[in-house]
């Protein structure tokens, strides 16, 4: 769908690779561009992990694209950044503000010698206020958002959400602005300037409960009570211990609950008990369901039609016959020959997955024939990789 964009990437971390990996799993032709020692994402793998010398967050990020390896500080490596900016359609980074502007590619650089450009940049604060210069990275957003205020227990200390869901969700948005910018131009003949923030996709993830919070709804605690899943969560809905396991309970009436778990207690209690009398729904719920073990329970609460789901853990996952159904993991052989397996792109067209073209790269597997199609002689290539502005494998 997106055949003959061109886009450069001067990505380096999750939130700006992860957003051109939509781009190319459109099938736009994304070129990662990286130092010659290879970027951040390359190098430094989540949990330590490496298959075959790859970190998993280039198997993460890394599919359909082909690799540049660059030296952007030389006068060299500037050059052939500015040949692959002039046939761009799309350039993106997530360098801290100012960075590329330093190196003679910020957006107005660009945007004078191709007015067409989308130019898309995500950062940790955005480009420009008292904080932008601060560090950038998940963790530290969950906290200055209030998301991990008030994700947790109440009982409990403040919690960070496991997966890296502001990094993901700046990327989705980041994509979207893009594919907004791109379908603009083709009226108006213009680029434009993309930006996003780690912060601001902190605060949109939260966009139901802070609305809420915003226009006067309150709790005593900023966190939900005995397993409750968020201080706005109508009671029992949340997470609560079985006598082996942990079940989830969403939008249950009192009534409806009272048959399933045999708790007359709640049998006479109207739907807006749930809100109401919530920490008393919720306790007596969470006491009863860790009486018998997680199986026991799920006949009851299918025959009365109560929104429920077993905790299931990554190990489990694989086994999950809709996720089988939708194809959501692959497995496939890595650049280095290595098994590897990915996660699938997660929406549908006509009915299919947009195909894996290309598994993450090593470091400067295209770079030979990216710097042949902007007008670079053999030769000349091969000077640049001899002189190491350039870096290339062979595959």
């Amino acid at each position: 769908m997106l055949s003959g964009i061109r886009v450069i990437s001067f990505n380096h971390f999750h939130a700006g690779p992860m957003a051109a990996q939509f781009l190319g799993d459109l099938g736009a032709d994304v070129i990662a561009v990286e130092p010659v020692d290879g970027a951040f994402h390359r190098n430094w793998g989540v949990a330590n992990h490496f298959v075959a010398g790859q970190s998993v967050n280039l198997l993460t990020t890394g599919r359909n694209k082909r690799s540049l390896a660059l030296d952007m500080k030389s006068a060299e490596g500037k050059a052939i950044a500015r040949r692959l900016l002039e046939r761009a359609d799309v350039v993106m980074e997530n360098f801290r503000p100012g960075a590329m502007a330093r190196m003679g590619f910020g957006y107005e650089d660009i945007k004078a010698f191709n007015p067409g450009i989308v130019y898309a940049s995500v950062s940790g604060y955005g480009a420009s206020g008292p904080d932008r210069d601060l560090p950038g990275q998940d963790l530290l957003l969950q906290a200055r958002s209030g998301l991990a205020a008030r994700t947790g227990r109440a009982d409990g200390a403040p919690t960070p959400t496991g997966p890296v869901i502001v990094d993901q969700h700046a990327a989705t948005l980041l994509a979207m602005g893009i594919l907004a910018a791109l379908l603009g131009r083709v009226s108006s003949g213009q680029g434009r300037l993309v930006e996003g923030s780690l912060l601001q996709s902190a605060i949109d993830l939260q966009s139901e409960s802070l609305t809420a919070w915003l226009n006067g709804a309150r709790s005593a605690t900023p966190r939900g009570a005995h397993g409750l899943a968020s201080w706005c969560s109508a009671g029992p809905s949340g997470i609560h211990a079985t006598a082996d396991g942990h079940l989830a309970i969403s939008m249950a009436s009192p009534a409806d609950l009272a048959v399933a778990l045999e708790l007359p207690a709640l049998a006479d209690m109207p739907a807006s008990a749930s809100f109401d009398r919530r920490d008393e729904i919720t306790h007596t719920v969470a006491e009863r369901l860790a009486q018998k073990p997680t199986a026991d329970w799920l006949p009851a609460l299918q025959k009365q039609a109560i929104w429920h789901m077993p905790v299931k853990d990554y190990d489990d996952l694989r086994g999950d016959a809709q996720l089988a159904h939708m194809q959501a993991f692959v497995d496939t052989s890595g650049a280095e020959g290595a098994p590897v397996t990915m996660l699938n792109h997660p929406l549908r067209f006509d009915g299919a997955a947009p195909p894996l073209r290309l598994v993450p790269q090593k470091l400067g597997a295209q770079t030979r024939d990216i710097l042949a199609e902007v007008g670079y002689a053999t030769d000349e290539i091969d000077a640049l990789v001899q002189s190491r502005v350039v870096g290339a494998t062979t595959a």
